[in-house]
């Protein structure tokens, strides 16, 4: 909400009109004061919402920090020395050669 020159004067001189001039710099320390506790209760709410907004942002970092951990730890060649460790007990068997196995059955 913007207010225009000539709305401020008329909303002022409403004012000196109302309360006199005596009581203008009196008024003007009220809304002052208001306007500060204000902003300082605004500051505060702020505050408040970064440090709770603060905690799920930092869990995040954590668990992306355990991934990254993990990723470093990784060996693929380990896995491949495993799984050709496991291929060479495992016997082979040609399934061609193999006269008990029927094959799929069709119905």
């Amino acid at each position: 909400m913007e207010l225009s020159l000539g709305e401020m004067l008329l909303i002022a001189l409403a004012i000196v009109v109302l309360f006199g001039p005596d009581k203008l710099p009196e008024i003007a320390r009220g809304l002052g004061e208001g306007v500060r506790k204000m902003k300082g209760a605004v500051e505060d709410i702020k505050t408040e919402i970064m440090k709770e907004a603060d905690n799920p942002v930092s869990e995040i970092k954590k668990e992306i920090e355990k991934v990254k951990q993990s990723a470093q730890e990784f060996n693929p060649l380990a896995e491949k020395n495993t799984q050709e460790a496991l291929a060479q007990r495992t016997p082979k068997i040609d399934l061609s050669e193999d006269d008990t196995h029927q094959g799929p059955v069709s119905r």
